[in-house]
């Protein structure tokens, strides 16, 4: 969004007048009840994202008996609207009028953008879920952001990886025109080996990629690769089967069909590949669990966004326990995140030295079943040139 560096300065201006009360308030001793943000794009066509976001968070803490580190937690919602405005007033009100000790989620990359600098300088601690801008996982990180999900290059170093061990030769790349669209060429640039005939950026939110698909097909590439997540995912899908392309040019995509679009596709995205941090399948005594209990509650799959936030509330779950449910030093509340002494949903978890997770991403293709349609993991992928975006990072271990 052109807005976003505009947004980003104001918000420095209003939140950071308030770093010295929020360190204040943190040292203020043990909370009885520890405050937790969440911030989501809980509307509009994206807004089944943030909503597995936030039912997976609470659905750990349902688990754990309404606390998290064996301390009660209060959990404020937000809903950003997709819009960085819209974040960046619900960041100053969550740190300023709530005070909270840690704030979570956040769907899109255009709102972390706006509000990522502010509230980690205000001395707010970030537990991000999805949304993971290349810049702030490289030289604009913060000792007080950890993420849960990845960051936007690494994401689609695994497409472009993807669709060079398939052999695709020539690829057609489309993206919306926003700060993780462009993130998601740059990184799939990194590790596809053969030639991409066209790169087309379209609007946030776009309804209708008619024109879009008549000019891909025109070009005949060997298969598309799309990043487009929420109700654009379902949108252009459902478009690209009718016009008959779907099994006629493979469609190769990341955050398009995943747990929160498969059940308004159904047997429209069968025969689609995924590149993917997540799978309902994994085959880990955590997710299995995880899986069977959010299904039970909420009656549905859980997406990736889902068990990312999942991730983020076990991660906190664990420094709360290791701090005896202190938020009141900082420093301490950070080594306890960054030890990650938790059992993710995804396997073996870890951070790389910008507190972004070492990231594993799998195959997992659209097959049809009794329901319409299922996700089948059909391997690691093995990610061959990654953006070095670590060192660029000043964190002090």
């Amino acid at each position: 969004m052109t807005g976003t560096k505009t947004t980003q300065r104001k918000a420095i201006a209003v939140l950071g007048a308030l770093a010295a009360g929020a360190a204040m308030f943190a040292s203020s001793g043990v909370h009885a009840q520890v405050k937790i943000g969440f911030i989501g794009t809980l509307s509009g066509p994206g807004g089944a994202l943030g909503q597995d976001q936030y039912d997976a968070f609470m659905l750990a803490i349902e688990q754990k008996g309404g606390k998290l580190g064996g301390v009660p937690v209060q959990v404020i919602k937000e809903d950003d609207q997709l819009k960085p405005d819209v974040g960046v007033q619900a960041a100053q009100k969550l740190v300023e009028r709530d005070k909270v000790s840690l704030i979570t989620g956040v769907t899109f990359s255009n709102v972390m953008m706006a509000i990522h600098k502010s509230v980690t300088n205000a001395g707010v601690v970030m537990v991000g879920s999805n949304a993971g801008p290349t810049p702030i996982a490289g030289a604009q990180c913060s000792p007080n952001f950890f993420s849960t999900s990845w960051d936007n290059d690494e994401l689609h170093e695994a497409g472009g990886q993807l669709s060079t061990d398939l052999g695709y030769k020539k690829m057609y790349v489309m993206a919306p025109n926003y700060q993780a669209g462009r993130d998601a060429v740059h990184g799939f640039k990194r590790d596809y080996k053969g030639q991409i005939v066209d790169e087309v950026y379209t609007q946030v939110n776009q309804p209708d990629y008619s024109a879009e698909i008549a000019q891909l097909q025109a070009a005949k590439p060997d298969a598309v690769y799309v990043f487009y997540p929420g109700g654009m995912g379902v949108n252009f899908v459902k478009q690209y089967r009718q016009a008959g392309l779907l099994g006629k040019i493979p469609l190769i995509s990341v955050s398009t069909i995943d747990g929160s679009t498969l059940p308004a596709l159904k047997e429209l995205a069968v025969g689609a590949i995924t590149s993917a941090p997540y799978s309902p399948d994994l085959d880990n005594a955590q997710n299995k669990q995880f899986v069977a209990a959010f299904q039970k509650k909420y009656h549905r799959a859980p997406s990736m966004y889902a068990a990312q936030s999942y991730d983020a509330a076990n991660l906190i779950d664990s420094a709360l326990a290791k701090t005896k449910g202190s938020v009141a030093d900082r420093e301490a509340l950070r080594a306890a995140l960054k030890a990650a002494d938790f059992a993710s949903v995804r396997g073996p978890f870890k951070f790389a030295s910008n507190q972004f997770p070492v990231a594993q991403f799998y195959r997992v293709d659209v097959v049809k079943d009794a329901n319409g349609a299922k996700f089948a993991t059909k391997g690691q992928i093995h990610i061959k040139t990654r953006a070095d975006l670590a060192s660029q990072c000043k964190i002090k271990s």
